[in-house]
């Protein structure tokens, strides 16, 4: 299983090693009444709290738990970086409060892990990385104090491809498995929130979005995963944040339901991220209110075939596994009274994908405005970063040798032709959208079946093979993904709703109903329920 690269990187793994130290003890001397967690629900948390058969404390006692079995014991899925030591703390005052004057909120004791490149005060963001191993924010982020405020309980870290860019792998943390197939990886860059969502290690989880960091570990973890439209959510205190506009967090969770209902509290207007001025207005009162069992009879959804993905090839094996699922998806679509227009194609879309430019003007920029909310940081700047003693552990060295030279100027002439190029495609898709009356457009989320670890942790560094980057190639439409069935391989695939500009709603109505139609979602076999 480990490589010579593995072995290079996991001694670095200190934060994780603390972190079972903790679990160990705060479970010592507890006796936690069993309450099965596996596959549990935020409805179903809540009516437990409500009957007394639960508490908060038990909860967290319990996910606790779950990664001390799974996470560095028995399959070793690797997908914690740091776990909160305040968490039982948090849960005792939760619990305190229910019993004077019942929940706080809509989050009420619901335990949520946080992938890590967003801001939790008293726990570093680590970014994966050995250079970051000691980097402490003294703020939440804008949304993690939404979740707090809400009720939720803040119980980790999760792994993240380094530097939130390509697949989860780090300095810091090694390599993270997938439940379905350990020798396999969960995806990038929010993997390890989508591992952990899948082996139960907490109830929901909050990921982040760049190309497909979101859906390709949604569909190769087999849970639920969205990037919302631009400007819904804020990402003041997350890496890669202002001024970007493709960067997004979303929610990740094992139903619509409970995606939705935490999409509801990470919704708001942040004026320190003034792209939300856009989001303003943009939605429902609650996501959870739209969802509707039959929300795809008469539906009518564009059926794209045309492969799209990064490094596709059509014509292997492992491309038609994940094709011949999305057939079976494609019918399953028409029996729930979907009108199908099958297939639709969308003018120049590979031609006009391909402008898309890798050195944005905003990056440096990004990185200083996320770098200035702690003054006690030691790194200031990008400069920082490329002198840093250990900036040669980057992993993979190709993106270490990235860190490590002077940024390349701006192509101000070739990030133009990206912008007319979004434009052009976001005009060609909503008039693809218009003329055939479409509420959303339907695809794969991702065209090939997750790729080995051995793949990804040696030359050439095979990571991203198959994800399409559509939606965050025109940033500002919403895009869900959500269990689709299980290739010839027993491996998890998805697919993906895609609407028009702030069609969120829209895009989790159909996915409800296109989960409660099929109930493709099944938990992985390497963490079953410990009781």
């Amino acid at each position: 299983m480990y490589t010579p690269a593995m072995r290079r990187i996991l001694p670095a793994a200190v934060t994780v090693a603390l972190a079972g130290a903790l679990l160990q003890s705060q479970t010592r001397n507890e006796k936690v009444k069993p309450f099965e967690v596996s596959e549990t629900t935020i409805e179903q948390v809540h009516a437990a709290y409500k009957s007394g058969e639960l508490t908060a404390r038990r909860l967290v006692l319990a996910y606790f738990e779950r990664i001390r079995a799974y996470d560095q014991q028995g399959p070793k899925l690797n997908a914690i970086i740091t776990l909160n030591e305040k968490a039982l703390e948090e849960a005792d005052r939760l619990d305190g409060e229910y019993k004077r004057s019942g929940f706080v909120g809509p989050l009420h004791g619901i335990p949520i892990l946080v992938k890590d490149e967003i801001d939790t005060a008293g726990m570093p963001t680590t970014l994966g990385s050995v250079l970051f191993k000691d980097y402490r924010p003294p703020l939440d982020a804008f949304v993690v104090a939404r979740l707090k405020k809400a009720g939720a309980i803040i119980l980790g870290k999760t792994t993240l491809s380094e530097f939130a860019s390509g697949d989860t792998y780090g300095s810091l943390f090694g390599a993270t498995r997938n439940p379905y197939d350990l020798a396999r990886t969960v995806g990038g860059s929010s993997g390890g929130s989508g591992a952990a969502v899948t082996a139960n290690y907490s109830t929901v989880a909050v990921g982040e979005e760049t190309a497909a960091s979101l859906r390709r570990p949604g569909a190769w973890n087999d849970i639920v995963a969205m990037r919302p439209t631009a400007g819904l959510v804020s990402r003041t205190g997350m890496y890669d944040g202002y001024p970007s506009e493709a960067a997004s967090m979303g929610p990740m969770a094992r139903t619509v339901r409970d995606l939705a209902q935490l999409l509801d509290v990470m919704v708001g207007y942040d004026p320190e991220d003034p792209l939300t001025a856009l989001g303003a207005g943009n939605g429902p009162e609650s996501y959870s209110s739209v969802l509707d069992r039959n929300g795809l009879r008469g539906a009518r959804l564009g059926i794209l075939r045309e492969p799209i993905g990064t490094a596709s090839e059509p014509g292997s094996e492992d491309f038609k596994k994940v094709d011949a699922v999305f057939a079976k998806n494609i019918a399953e679509l028409k029996a729930a009274g979907a009108v199908l227009v099958d297939p639709v194609t969308i003018p120049n879309l590979k031609e006009l994908l391909g402008k898309r430019a890798p050195n944005s003007p905003t990056t440096d920029e990004a990185l200083r405005v996320w770098l200035a909310r702690n003054p006690n940081s030691p790194i200031k700047t990008r400069a920082d970063i490329q002198h840093a003693p250990e900036v040669d552990r980057i992993f993979p060295p190709t993106k270490a040798q990235i860190w490590k030279s002077p940024p390349e100027p701006v192509d101000l002439a070739r990030w133009g032709e990206y912008e007319l190029a979004r434009r052009q495609l976001l005009i060609h898709l909503l008039k693809v959208m218009t003329d055939n009356h479409l509420d959303a457009i339907v695809t794969k989320s991702v065209e090939h079946q997750p790729t080995l670890i051995r793949d990804g942790m040696n030359p050439p560094y095979v990571t991203n093979k198959g994800v399409p980057a559509l939606n965050t190639f025109l940033v500002y439409v919403p895009a869900i993904t959500v269990p689709s069935g299980f290739t010839s391989d027993s491996l998890p695939t998805g697919i993906t709703f895609l609407g028009k500009p702030y069609g969120d709603a829209e895009m989790i109505k159909l996915a409800y109903s296109y989960e409660q139609s099929t109930h493709h979602r099944r938990p992985p076999k390497t963490t079953p329920p410990l009781h």
